[in-house]
């Protein structure tokens, strides 16, 4: 008969998790040098990590008398195209952004609690009385060192789990318990070996070197944790990503097994949709945290970039948004289309006589 972990570990693996590994409840990996990253300010507006520093030094700041971490991943792949039909807009070509995997679908926080939420039903049945809480981004936890210590992978140059099998893919839950159980070996070596692929990729060179990374100039950090205007830096950092960012990513060796390519979305629709629209499309989804302002100003943005003559109208519609960043970043956008479109009058029409 399975001995407690092991049948933990069945009944996680039968929810749908990729992977599942038990470390012991103790103080934080690196709790140091996180305080130093958060001393320099490399947190940029994610001021909730500051807020709740001191609790993440150890699980005791979310569960006391805490024993054990199970720490879960879920795979992080991309649904069925009528699922994304359902959130972002298909499309292909100039007027069209980028969207990082993990946002394509429903938000993965909540596929992570409905399947916790079986795993501390499983947990009070096996020790009546005994104390749990899981999170799923909604805690103080360092997940990544755990993950590390309970087996699951190591920590790339690109700060991000890596596993061997599922690369770094990867979405991250945990249980936390009063339950003593045996922890798994941890993993104390890195794969990424001479590789540097993941840091010469990045396009705002926000890696300053392997394993550091300054969120300010992370792509996913600008066109998701910002709020409000853009700077001029990060107008133009942002480049087509609509949301998110999977460049660090996807040319990590370990991610070799993912070959769909990465989705992308209609700019123009997305500037130009109603409050109504963008709660009607993007409630539960991972999109709904930059609100329709954010979704329009990143929208903006990238049509700033690569826009065609196509999206004028759509842009100088957006000049009288309601929200200042929104207006800010369409005039800005229309200059810049205009500029790469010499023959493109403020009018829209053509400048040379036919």
């Amino acid at each position: 008969m399975l001995d407690r972990e092991n049948r933990l570990k069945k009944h996680i693996l039968d929810l749908g998790f990729a992977v599942v590994g038990i470390a012991r409840a103790e103080p934080a990996d690196r709790f140091d040098e996180f305080e130093q990253w958060l001393a320099a300010g490399r947190h940029g507006t994610m001021q909730f990590l500051a807020d709740h520093a001191i609790q993440r030094r150890h699980p005791e700041g979310i569960l006391p008398g805490v024993r054990s971490v199970v720490v879960v991943g879920l795979a992080d792949s991309v649904p069925r195209a009528d699922e994304s039909r359902e959130t972002w807009p298909p499309a292909d070509g100039p007027n069209s952004g980028r969207v990082a995997r993990f946002a394509w679908g429903r938000d993965y926080h909540q596929a992570i609690w409905r399947r916790l939420d079986s795993v501390e039903t499983w947990l009070d049945a096996e020790v009546p009385g005994c104390r749990v809480r899981t999170v799923a981004d909604t805690a103080p936890l360092l997940e990544r060192g755990f993950a590390r210590r309970a087996g699951l992978g190591w920590i790339g140059k690109n700060t991000m789990l890596i596993n061997k099998h599922w690369g770094s893919y990867l979405m991250l839950g945990a249980v936390l318990t009063d339950v003593d159980l045996r922890p798994d070996l941890s993993h104390d070596t890195s794969h990424c070996g001479t590789c540097t692929a993941c840091l010469t990729a990045c396009p705002t060179q926000a890696f300053s070197a392997p394993g550091e990374l300054d969120a300010r100039k992370c792509i996913s950090y600008i066109n998701i944790e910002v709020k409000g205007r853009f700077s001029e830096f990060e107008r133009t950092a942002v480049d087509d990503w609509m949301f998110g960012c999977d460049i660090c990513q996807d040319v990590c060796p370990w991610n070799r097994k993912e070959v769909s390519p990465t989705p992308r979305t209609d700019a123009v629709a997305l500037l130009t949709q109603t409050l109504g629209e963008f709660r009607d499309r993007f409630t539960g989804t991972p999109a709904s945290r930059t609100y329709r302002k954010g979704l329009a100003r990143n929208a903006a943005a990238v049509l700033g970039n690569f826009g065609t003559p196509d999206a004028l109208p759509a842009l100088r519609k957006a000049v009288a948004d309601t929200d200042p960043a929104v207006r800010e970043i369409a005039e800005w956008a229309i200059r810049q289309i205009e500029s790469r479109h010499s023959g493109i009058s403020s009018t829209g029409l053509s400048s040379r006589a036919d």
